[in-house]
This record gives C-alpha cells, structure tokens and sequence, in this order.
C-alpha cells in the first residue's frame, strides 16, 4: 500500500505471513482424522466451498480449524485505488486514503459514494483470523447473544458481522458505507452485515460458518427450493442441505427487509457454544 495516512483511531498490527491451502491440501489428509478416543471425524462437504487463496481449513482429530487471511475473493470499492477520499477522525484530524495504483479487483462505488465509504482500503488491514470449531456441533442446552467484531468466517474468506455498528448502535446509520455487496472497513478489517450480493442475492448459497460451528446460508432452503417457514429465532432449523443427504441443523439469512431494502445476515444468538474468532 502506498498511503499517505495512518488511521490514528484504528489499532492495525503488524502484516504477517498466511499460507493458504490448495485444493490438493484440502481433499487429502484433511478429510477424516482421529481424536485421541478413537472417534473419527470427517471434513464436511460444505468447507469445498471456501476460498483455498485466502482460507486454510483443517481437520484435527474432532475439531476443525478454519484460518483466513480477512481478504474477500471479489470486487469492492474498498481494495486500494487512485481515488482520494478524506474523512475527519474523531479527535477533529483529516485523514485521506489514496493509493499510488488501483487493486486488480477495485471497482467504483454504486450503491455506496467516496463521501459515505468507511475510512481505510481492504489492504490497510492486518484481518488475519482462526476459529476452532467442532466437526460435529450440537445445539446448546441454551442461546448465547453475539458480540461485536467477527462472529463468523465467510466463504469469500472475509468475516461476517452481526447488525450492530457498535456497543448497541444499531447498524442504520452505517448502512450507506456498506458497498454492493453489503460490507465495509473497519475496525479491524473488511466484512460483511448483509446479504453479500456478490456471490448470494435471494438463493440458497453457502455464506459461511457461524462461531458456533453451524453454517450460515442464503434465503431459500435447498431441500424445498423457497424460504423456509420453520426458522427458529436465530434463523435456524434441520433439514437437509446441498452439502449432505442427513439434515442437519444450519442457519439461513432470514427474508425479513431491514429498513425496507436489506437482509441482515445474522440477527439472532447462537444457538450452538461458540469459539472465539482470534
């Protein structure tokens, strides 16, 4: 990156090195393991959908590690560009974001505008994460409420928000930053509150995986082709999904308009015991 700015109130650690996957890696060793009781556990098909450049998946004996450099796979307004944009911070600073050449998958803002963007490039950020998760999760005898910051891992290798901006701040005065495929900046990394339109737009596409091991998919359900009418209050329910022939419990982006034109990906707690997402 060549800016001419530090975001002052952001806190950014230093750059470090990820390894991603190949496909290769993937499908080998990985697909079954043993724990130390002897249980063997297998890789679920619907991890084929992550990105191998920017995620890692691994299977370790009863647990998975899903491990993602924080960089989506697709276009967005917010990889580096030309375009200067300035934002006053919050101590009265002016603080400009501009590069010296335009990321190969920068495009120009639609939905959003260089005035509303959120401060900081996609590559400003240090947006390494890890999350430990059980191969084989189980609902919890009782919901946990999420927190603020990455309460999921996306398949485009970006993390996955709730519908807060902040500590009880609701996500509307932030909804004209997020780009067309509903995510922005900041203030640890890009992600996504919304339906992401760059790869699911009212289907039954796979978004990701949620903290507590559950995947997270589109609108429609796989096993009936329309919405599901059986969700629990987190948006959840059993059945089967293009990933496997046994239902299983998984959740879905519920068809509910959030200020009349979006759809929040996450609104709900978990329903399963969640890892933090490191």
């Amino acid at each position: 990156m060549k800016n001419v700015f530090k975001l002052s109130f952001l806190i950014l650690t230093a750059c470090t090195v990820f390894v991603s996957c190949s496909d290769d890696d993937a499908s080998s060793s990985t697909d079954t393991d043993t724990d130390s009781e002897g249980t063997t556990a297998t890789l679920h098909a619907a991890f084929n959908e992550f990105s191998t450049t920017n995620t890692s998946i691994a299977l370790s004996g009863s647990n998975v590690t899903i491990q993602t450099n924080g960089l989506p796979d697709h276009t967005s307004p917010y990889w580096s560009n030309t375009v200067s944009r300035s934002l006053v911070g919050p101590e009265g600073e002016t603080m400009t974001t501009v590069s010296s050449s335009n990321h190969a998958l920068w495009v120009e803002p639609t939905v959003t505008s260089y005035d509303q963007m959120a401060p900081g490039n996609i590559d400003d950020f240090n947006g390494s994460y890890s999350l430990t998760v059980s191969a084989d999760p189980q609902l919890a005898s009782s919901s946990t409420a999420t927190g603020l910051g990455a309460i999921g891992i996306s398949i485009s290798g970006a993390v996955i928000y709730n519908d807060e901006e902040g500590p009880n701040v609701p996500l509307d005065d932030a909804v004209g930053s997020l780009d067309y495929t509903a995510a922005h900046t900041g203030p640890q990394s890009y992600h996504y509150h919304l339906e992401p339109k760059a790869w699911s737009n009212d289907d039954e596409e796979l978004i990701g995986i949620i903290a507590d091991g559950f995947f997270l998919y589109g609108r429609k359900c796989n096993a009936t082709g329309t919405y599901p009418t059986d969700l629990d209050v987190s948006g959840g329910h059993t059945s089967t999904t293009q990933h496997t022939t046994t239902a299983e419990y998984h959740y879905h982006i519920e068809n509910e308009l959030y200020l009349n034109a979006y759809y929040i990906l996450f609104p709900g707690d978990y329903q399963g015991t969640p890892s933090n997402i490191q």
